[in-house]
Parts: C-alpha cells; sequence; structure tokens
C-alpha cells in the first residue's frame, strides 16, 4: 500500500484565484475538505494507489495534465515543461493558455522536455502524476518515481477534458473545484451550440503540418473530437484501412497521416485547424497535392488557434473563442 505523508497542514494555502486568467472566464473555486473522503483508493493504467488524505505538494511530469490540475484548484507546486518561447509556450515552458495562472500559484518548472526523476525527487511531492502517453509522459520513469512518492498515471487521450477533470479532482480533493470548472465551460459551450452556423459537415479536424507531407487527423476518442460533438458538429471518418493502422502507438486521439493517404484521410467537407492559425490555413489551401479536395476547392479551410492542440480549461475556452469567430455571423 502507498501512502501519503502528511507535509502541510493546509492545501488551501497555496490557491489563487483562477479568474487571473485574462482569457478565462471568473471561475469560484469552491473549498476542498481535507477531512471528508479519506483514505482513498485511486484506479489508474498502472494500477491503484491508497491516499491516506488530501494531496499538498503536487507535481505533474505533464505539461498537458498541468492546466487541468490548476483549473480545478489543486496544489500543484511544480511541472515539466516543453521548450520555452515559441508560439505555444511561455518564457517557462508552460504552456501559454495557464502560463500567467502558474506564476500567479509559483509553480516552479521541473525541466524542460525529457522527464528528469532527480528534479522531482528535490520538490518533496506527496503526489506525482504522469502521463500515460504522449509527448510528455513519464511512464518509462514510473517504477523510479513511485519510490518517491504515490504515483498516478492518467491517460487523456480518450477522453474529454472535463472527465480528466473529475478523474484528477477525486485523485486531489478538487471534486468541487472541478465541478465548478465544468460547469462554467458547458454553460458557455451550451449557449454557443444554439449560435453556431456550421460549415459543410462532416468535418476533418486535425493538425497540418505546414511542409505540406503528414496530418494528425482528431479521433471521436479525442478531447477535441468530444468537444465538436458537444457543439453539433459531426466528424468525418477517415478510411477503415488509414485508421486500423496509422494511430500513433497506442493513442487512441490521432491517426496519422502522411504521403498517398494524406488527401485521402482528409475526407471531410470542412477542415478544422488545431494548433494552427491563418498562416497554415494558407499553407495548406497552397499544397497542390490537396487541391482536388472539396474543402480546399471552396475554402472551407479554418484554423483555430495555436493552443488548441492540448485540450484542459483554458485552451478549451479559446477555442470556444474562436469557433464563435468563425461560425457565428456578424
Amino acid at each position: 500500500m502507498i501512502t501519503i505523508h502528511q507535509r502541510h497542514r493546509s492545501a488551501m494555502a497555496r490557491l489563487a484565484p483562477i479568474g487571473l486568467l485574462a482569457l478565462s472566464a471568473l471561475l469560484q473555486i469552491a473549498p476542498a475538505s481535507a477531512q471528508e473522503n479519506w483514505p482513498r483508493v485511486i484506479n489508474g493504467p498502472r494500477g491503484s494507489i491508497t491516499l491516506t488524505q488530501m494531496p499538498q505538494r503536487i507535481v505533474s511530469t505533464s505539461v498537458t495534465l498541468t492546466g487541468t490540475l490548476l483549473a480545478i484548484g489543486a496544489p500543484v507546486i511544480a511541472s515539466g515543461a516543453t521548450t520555452p518561447n515559441n508560439p505555444v509556450a511561455d518564457d517557462q515552458g508552460f504552456l501559454r493558455q495557464w502560463g500567467e495562472v502558474a506564476k500567479h500559484r509559483q509553480v516552479k518548472r521541473l525541466y524542460i522536455g525529457e522527464a528528469n526523476a532527480e528534479a522531482v525527487a528535490e520538490e518533496n511531492p506527496d503526489l506525482i502524476v504522469i502521463a500515460a502517453t504522449g509527448g510528455d509522459s513519464a511512464l518509462r520513469l514510473y517504477d523510479q518515481l513511485s519510490t518517491l512518492a504515490p504515483t498516478l498515471v492518467v491517460s487523456y487521450d480518450d477522453q474529454s477534458w472535463q472527465q480528466l477533470a473529475r478523474d484528477l479532482g477525486r485523485a486531489t480533493g478538487h471534486e468541487a473545484g472541478a465541478e465548478a470548472a465544468i460547469s462554467q465551460f458547458d454553460a458557455r459551450a451550451q449557449a454557443l451550440k444554439s449560435r453556431l452556423t456550421l460549415p459543410p459537415q462532416p468535418v476533418s479536424a486535425l493538425v497540418y503540418q505546414r511542409d505540406g507531407k503528414a496530418a494528425n487527423v482528431w479521433t471521436a476518442d479525442s478531447p477535441q473530437g468530444q468537444l465538436l460533438r458537444q457543439l453539433g458538429f459531426t466528424l468525418a471518418e477517415p478510411p477503415g484501412s488509414l485508421a486500423a493502422g496509422q494511430s500513433m502507438g497506442r493513442r487512441q486521439d490521432i491517426i496519422q497521416l502522411s504521403g498517398e493517404n494524406l488527401a485521402a484521410g482528409l475526407n471531410g467537407q470542412s477542415l478544422l485547424l488545431f494548433a494552427g492559425n491563418d498562416a497554415d490555413t494558407q499553407a495548406l489551401l497552397a499544397n497542390p497535392f490537396l487541391a482536388h479536395l472539396p474543402p480546399v476547392r471552396n475554402h472551407q479551410v479554418y484554423a483555430l488557434g495555436n493552443d488548441t492542440f492540448r485540450l484542459d480549461y483554458y485552451s478549451a475556452g479559446h477555442l470556444l473563442t474562436q469557433l464563435e469567430r468563425r461560425f457565428i455571423p456578424q
């Protein structure tokens, strides 16, 4: 059995109002109770862990998961990061959609890129959160990390950010924060759905490589696909032969397209470019190997922002803003 040892009296001392993020609506986090429903058994892809009390020093090795932990009010003290100062990351290497929240909460950068167990150990965590898949997964260090503190493995490639928030809420004792974030977002999404004028359906939702040689198509299981369906979009299904052989390892959220399969896999009547801007739209429209596709001929190609590759409460809110700008008549 793995247990958490108490190191601080209150996790709430580390919390700050999430409403400080300029592009997010104000989110009031209900206080968590350190006395309720502990110990807890939390299940994950690598089995279960037992937490004797509410975590107070959480280390996230996944830059993808950190945003959701921040959104629910969990006491994240340190996080892995990506390359700083690029279109998706700030000067810390934290994702831009939640970078200001992380600065206000004084979240420390553990490392850039590859996970480092020594850096994690130095923070003396009482809960370590790692991603099961993706470029920010530290799964190879699981055995080492699990000797430092209870280590929770989380899959984010086959569930909505809302379900991920609920799972992390239960693991951290911040269920109320998770429900507050979800309620605020879902109310906004529902109001937006009734106002959208959808482009020709079905749509291919993808991340396009600007060199024109490859793309990753979001599946219906992806958080992006689930959100689009929540808003009334219909996702095009790539041919079965592509879906069967082109997914990235064990991931459920992406189908990889390249070479001659690129055009065949983009079989929607509209193309929605995630992790992309207007320059990416122009690059795709100029690709001679895609010129015959109906959405290219009809200019039904729409960029939805650089920060939409990994969805959390913050980036999902930015996605709603992009959809509102693109698909509500002015």
